[in-house]
């Protein structure tokens, strides 16, 4: 008996794909990624140096301009997502990318190259370094726009695309290489950081922006075509559908049948749910959204089939349950804002300028490398808690993980105010050195005074990142179902996107408010004439207070704090192969 076309057509895709996929891509795809980060990691320390020194910024408009280019590479994570799960598929989001990435480099590189793309140096102007045309603006932003939609494209879609190419319910060993995919590309991503803020930082120190921008474009050039070489033997998954449109018809939905009383006891029956769905009615709480799922006219809302006709109008019960998971966890996750804009700060790095930077006589540590300590700091914690302490406080505390993730959370937010309290009192004592040597009007002068100064606060930075970034990963993670484990890395790197709009708006307004009446600006290009300390004083203060909302949200989420989620209790089964995508946040 023949078969039919649609079992034909099956039986075509799978000889085909047969020959697809598989482990012979993943060096494509791993090298792809491993070049994208190192290129645009090693961009990122220097840029207030080579900004403020070219294009005659002062540090505060700088920092201002370097958080909104970060919250445009984050909160383009979330769009690319989107749109290459919904419309394009992962291959075509990661080719865009990457090749966006490399055009943004490129730009960003013929600016060092080509004299009339940047200003002209100060010596050569009369009456000071106003000499930056709108046009040489409108290059570098459009540079960075590239860059960071590329990076917008390619990072949330390139862990996802490799997967792709493994996956094989038939095959038992599935669970293992996966794993062993997920190890290997998340520690190629580590290693491209840690190279990116070391080689590339120390090229540019000593090489010159020509060559150290231009090293990173290279390195593009090398993406592009090593992922592209690799495209006959990828395994190409057309898009399906986002979980971000199935949580906004939720909202249109529940909103268009506003009039919908409730309050009422509604049977099971009225809800309308997937057929093989545990879930036989929505949870009590944020009630008004339970109306997205009331079956009103069965006629009109239902196919023949049993599915909804307008998935705009009516939803499932799983998709108001996961609208609810996400409003949930929103209180809890806006707790670590604080300490991600604490963590974003630049300004470290002018006072890294004035100080002795040199380990042994002959070996002078690039100031754009001293964030090393921080992510050596938060790498080897990682391992000694997991390691050491995680079976030690787990005899006392009962919990499998140590310490519960809010617990590590709060941890993360003290040990956040120590360290930038502790920077606070560092540039004190950097800045009274400066007055009393006479480099109170002299910037780039080096004091008789050892950068080691700061480790230990960037140390503590790293340890409080470690618990409790970790922890509200882990937290969010095992309140979500499989099906939103995505979601909750997308919730993390929008939080990054959220801190460095909240970072650029108090570098304004500090800016604007400490400059008025023709006083010297705290955030003042020439530290030893501004007040740095004072800023890290505030930025201690709104710490405290964000510690106080910490404990009133932990006190009126008293009942997630676990970590267990009654509504899908399948979370907290698959709570440790959903760590996976923690990595997604490098």
């Amino acid at each position: 008996m023949g078969n039919n076309p649609e079992q034909e057509e099956f039986l075509l895709n799978q000889s085909h794909n047969s020959r697809k996929g598989g482990l012979k891509t993943l060096p494509f795809i791993i090298v792809n990624e491993s070049c994208e980060r190192l290129a645009s990691f090693g961009l990122l320390p220097n840029m207030i140096i080579y900004i403020t020194t070219f294009y005659h910024m002062e540090a505060a408009p700088a920092s201002v301009l370097l958080g909104l280019w970060s919250a445009l590479s984050n909160g383009l994570a979330i769009f690319g997502a989107f749109v290459s799960d919904s419309y394009l598929g992962r291959f075509k989001a990661v080719a865009i990318g990457t090749i966006s990435s490399l055009i943004g480099m490129s730009v960003l590189w013929l600016t060092t190259v080509i004299p009339q793309l940047r200003p002209l140096p100060c010596g050569q102007y009369r009456h000071g370094c106003n000499g930056t045309t709108a046009a040489q603006i409108a290059v570098l932003l459009c540079s960075f726009g590239l860059i960071s939609l590329g990076a917008g494209f390619v990072r949330p879609c390139s862990v996802a695309f490799g997967a792709d190419q493994l996956e094989n319910k038939e095959n038992p060993d599935n669970k293992r290489v996966m794993d062993s995919y997920f190890n290997w590309f998340y520690a190629s991503v580590g290693v491209s950081i840690v190279l990116a803020v070391t080689v590339i930082v120390y090229i540019q120190d000593h090489f010159g922006w020509q060559v150290g921008f231009g090293v990173p474009a290279l390195l593009m050039v090398l993406s592009v075509s090593i992922f592209l070489i690799g495209s006959p033997l990828y395994i190409k998954a057309k898009a399906r559908g986002s979980l971000f449109t199935g949580l906004l018809q939720v909202a249109v939905a529940a909103f268009r049948k506003r009039h919908i009383n409730v309050q009422l006891n509604y049977n099971d029956d009225c809800y309308y749910r997937e057929p093989e769905s545990k879930l036989l009615e929505p949870s009590a709480d944020f009630r008004c959204l339970n109306r997205a799922c009331i079956i009103q006219d069965p006629r009109m809302e239902l196919k023949p089939d049993g599915k909804a006709s307008d998935p705009w109008r009516l939803c499932c019960v799983e998709q108001v349950e996961s609208m609810k998971c996400f409003l949930r966890v929103l209180p809890m996750w806006s707790t670590c804002l604080m300490l991600l804009v604490a963590l974003g700060q630049t300004f470290s790095i002018f006072q890294l300028l004035t100080m002795d930077r040199h380990v042994f006589l002959q070996f002078e540590i690039p100031a754009g490398s001293f964030g090393m300590i921080t992510l050596v700091t938060l790498t080897i914690w990682i391992a000694f808690y997991d390691r050491a302490l995680v079976p030690l406080l787990s005899r006392y505390t009962g919990q499998p993980t140590g310490l519960s993730p809010v617990s590590r959370m709060g941890i993360g937010l003290i040990l956040g105010c120590v360290a930038t309290a502790l920077s606070a009192i560092t540039e004190t004592i950097r800045r009274n050195k400066a007055v009393n040597a006479g480099f109170e009007d002299d910037p780039k002068a080096v004091l008789n005074m050892s950068c080691m100064w700061l480790a230990p606060q960037f140390a503590l930075y790293g340890v409080s990142e470690a618990l409790n970034v970790v922890g509200q990963i882990e937290f969010i993670y095992s309140l979500f179902p499989k099906s939103m484990s995505s979601f909750a890395a997308a919730i993390y790197t929008f939080g990054l996107a959220i801190a460095s709009l909240i970072s650029t708006l108090l570098v304004s307004m500090v800016d604007g408010v400490t400059s008025a009446g023709g006083n010297t600006s705290w955030l003042a290009s020439n530290i030893n004439i501004g007040h740095l300390d004072y800023f890290y004083w505030l930025m201690t203060f709104l710490s405290l207070i964000n510690f106080l909302y910490f404990l009133v949200v932990c006190r009126f989420t008293e009942h997630h704090c676990d970590g267990r989620n009654s509504l899908f209790p399948e979370a907290g089964e698959e709570h440790s192969e959903n760590r996976h995508l923690h990595g997604a946040s490098l």
